[in-house]
């Protein structure tokens, strides 16, 4: 569990603010992150971060955008189940990409203490973070990742601010994450306009997941994988709450405008191959639910290799070896 030491919740920003030292109502943050403007030489300029943010303030400045938080309320409740699962207490943890507090709200619910957790709120970029190496005890992400351009610098980074036996706990969306709209919007644009484009984010694989955390540093490493389906009236529905959730499409290839015939057919497809017995139309949300440790002579590792004392041959002679009381139970 959390103690109330405290959650710092990493809002979005495009670019990691650099603190004067000049300010003595401020303290420098060093850390293992680049100046702002430079890049990794091996990133991938993949999304329109820019515009990503401002699909995030338009979102969060319509009437209700509280509608539209159904899907990262589940995630987060299920993440704070993730922490919670491990009996251990973690005194400073750093929410990643925060939102509007969609896993510490479950957090504050599932705490044993009356209080609830101290919280501070940094703006920042998941690609920069500004804290020390070895800081917090756990950091958790929910549906934040998946708009990074360069995944495995950011892995890195959160290993780097972790303490030695800190935990990752994060979720993204998954490569099948709304593949009936996928189809339908391609399948509407070929027949229509000879050729399609892409209209739905890439995601990242989970075969590369695992192996992307490894190369980042962390041990002891648990990757599953959940579908989230939900039900809409129809295609432009599904679109509208996309939209209201911050989640369009910002990748730099992107196909800036559809026209309404290529609409209206891709909302004929999609009813006419996904559509439910009462009427409406599924969207499917994968979600990649990830864990990784950082090294810690503490921890438990695997014995040398050649240390067993008994063969796999010998597996089937255990009934022989175990008392007659256990045998009968």
């Amino acid at each position: 569990m959390l103690r109330p030491a405290g959650l710092w919740r990493l809002c979005r920003r495009p670019w990691a603010a650099r603190v004067s030292a000049e300010n003595p109502g401020r303290r420098e943050i060093t850390s293992g992150v680049s100046p702002r403007g430079s890049t990794s030489l091996r990133a991938l300029n993949i999304f329109d971060r820019d515009l990503k943010r401002k699909q995030k303030n338009w979102a969060a400045r319509q009437p209700e955008p509280t509608k539209f938080d159904y899907l990262k309320e589940e995630v987060g409740s299920r993440i704070a189940d993730r922490v919670y699962d491990i009996p251990r207490a973690f005194p400073l943890a750093l929410d990643l990409g925060c939102g509007r507090g969609y896993i510490a709200q479950y957090l504050n619910k599932k705490n044993s203490l009356e209080t609830e957790i101290p919280t501070v709120s940094v703006l920042a970029d998941e690609e920069f973070l500004p804290f020390r190496e070895n800081t917090f005890d756990l950091v958790v992400s929910s549906l934040s990742l998946h708009w990074v351009n360069d995944l495995p610098r950011a892995l890195e980074q959160i290993h780097y601010i972790l303490k030695p036996d800190g935990v990752f706990i994060g979720a993204m969306f998954g490569g099948d994450t709304l593949y009936e709209l996928r189809c339908s919007l391609q399948l509407a644009e070929t027949e229509r306009e000879g050729g399609f484009s892409p209209h739905i984010s890439p995601f990242t694989a989970v075969n590369d997941l695992g192996h992307l955390l490894g190369r980042a540093g962390f041990n002891t490493l648990t990757v599953d994988t959940d579908e989230i389906q939900v039900n809409y009236p129809g295609m432009f529905e599904l679109m509208e709450d996309l939209q209201g959730m911050g989640e369009s499409n910002c990748s730099w290839n992107r196909k800036a405008l559809l026209h309404r015939d290529t609409m209206l057919a891709a909302a004929a497809v999609y009813r006419e191959m996904y559509r439910n017995e009462d009427g409406s139309v599924p969207a499917t949300y994968q979600i990649y639910y990830m864990i990784g440790w950082k090294y810690h002579e503490s921890q438990a590792r695997p014995a040398e290799r050649g240390s067993a004392t008994v063969s796999f041959g010998e597996l089937g002679k255990i009934n022989n070896l175990m008392p007659q009381g256990k045998k009968s139970q």
